[in-house]
């Protein structure tokens, strides 16, 4: 028999219009369910709560689903012991799925302590993490504007990408501008060149020359206003990001000291794993959690796959993009890890190493209130050459060598 851990605990079953809650009592060996609806406004989520204290519940676990759990957590919070449960991991048995048996087996299952938590962070934790992932959208939807207004650039004949790194950069922003202006003449275009542009005037002059009619005109002024839209969104959301986050100001300025790292991803950052480590044992499970090892998939000694488990989606996409910039610093531990690793197992697979590394760091970071330490280029050098000796020594020793080790003199 199973130890119970939890006699008086709760499993709810939540949908967008109702929540089926299990209230699960155990005497002795007795165990009775009591099981009732409740809508999902906040006077039936308040009912819910009452129901619940009614029959002493002390635990309570539901699914994630979607964004309904949210309404019903934010009700429950600080009257009991609150679990988030993996949809994956507590599904029924197949073709026993009834909303009511949910709810059961929900409770069953944390009666005797067989779910494992998702990590809910605190409510300031939360809201940053909202506002981190809207600018990660907000800013895709620039990148996909920037993409309609090439798209619609190179339908009138115009190469502006070709020879300007950023289309929206200050010289194409402002030949834009012009163009939507009713400006139609391509040197009088290309004489709006700001900064440093490595095409020549000519280059410019003949890229600028096309066939632009007043339908693209149109969609050019669409996109470009959208994007100015979007741009005035991320700067508001971004100050409400600082303002949030300035009570751990001190956590944001720690995580910045690693390569690749700017303020933006020390948000994301946090958002996404908050400010207490212990609730990851190791680094490992952290880096698990986060997605950025290769999953567990072995059948009769055979490794079937090493694909990325899922999940942490959002903090895997912002370490990764900080990895990039941090593979490329000179002279450091992670530039040298992603050379190693890109000969052996190509560049996509050693810059998520290197984005493992940087989440690594950060966890050690966080516990200890250091800055990070550059261990330097050499440094898996100098580890290799250690492990390469150790083994052939055990090598020379199996074979009933004795061994006497002498460091070269410097």
């Amino acid at each position: 028999m199973m130890e119970l851990l939890h006699p008086r605990c709760g499993g709810l079953d939540v949908h967008k219009k109702t929540v089926v809650a299990c209230a699960r009592i155990q005497t002795g060996r007795e165990v009775v369910h009591e099981v009732a609806t409740f809508s999902t406004t906040w006077q039936g989520l308040l009912a819910l709560s009452d129901w619940l204290r009614g029959f002493g519940i002390t635990h309570v676990a539901m699914e994630s689903t979607g964004v309904y759990w949210k309404p019903v957590w934010h009700v429950l919070e600080g009257s009991f012991q609150l679990i988030l449960a993996n949809a994956r991991e507590v599904r029924n048995v197949p073709g026993r799925k009834t909303d009511v048996k949910d709810s059961v087996w929900i409770a069953d299952l944390l009666a005797h302590g067989l779910i494992r938590g998702s990590f809910v962070p605190p409510i300031p934790i939360r809201e940053l993490r909202d506002l981190t992932r809207t600018r990660t959208q907000l800013v895709r939807e620039i990148a996909r504007h920037t993409l309609r207004i090439q798209k619609t650039l190179e339908d009138a004949n115009i190469k502006l990408s070709g020879v300007l790194t950023d289309v929206l950069g200050v010289s194409g922003r402002a030949m834009l501008e012009a163009l939507i202006a009713g400006e139609s003449d391509p040197e009088v275009l290309a004489s709006l060149r700001r900064g440093r542009v490595k095409a020549s005037a000519e280059e410019l002059v003949q890229a600028l020359r096309g066939s632009v009619r007043e339908h693209h005109l149109f969609l050019l002024k669409l996109h470009l206003g959208q994007i100015q839209t979007i741009e005035t969104a991320v700067a508001d959301v971004e100050a409400r990001i600082g303002k949030i986050a300035e009570p751990f100001r001190d956590r944001v300025e720690l995580l910045t000291t690693l390569p690749g790292v700017k303020e933006t991803t020390a948000y994301a950052i946090l958002a996404e794993i908050g400010l207490d480590m212990t609730r990851f044992p190791t680094p490992g499970h952290l880096v698990s959690w986060a997605g950025l090892c290769p999953r567990n998939d072995e059948s009769a000694g055979k490794r079937h796959s090493t694909r990325l488990r899922k999940g942490g989606a959002w903090l895997k996409s912002a370490l990764v993009q900080a990895a990039w910039p941090a593979s490329r610093k000179k002279n450091s531990y992670l530039r040298s890890q992603y050379l190693g690793l890109k000969v052996r197992r190509g560049p996509k697979k050693a810059v998520v190493a290197v984005a493992a590394s940087i989440l690594t760091a950060a966890y050690f970071m966080l516990i200890r209130g250091v800055t990070y330490h550059e261990l330097g280029p050499s440094f898996l050098d100098q580890k290799d050459r250690e492990r390469t000796a150790k083994r052939l020594i055990r090598r020379l020793q199996d074979l009933g060598i004795q061994v006497e080790i002498k460091k070269e003199a410097a």
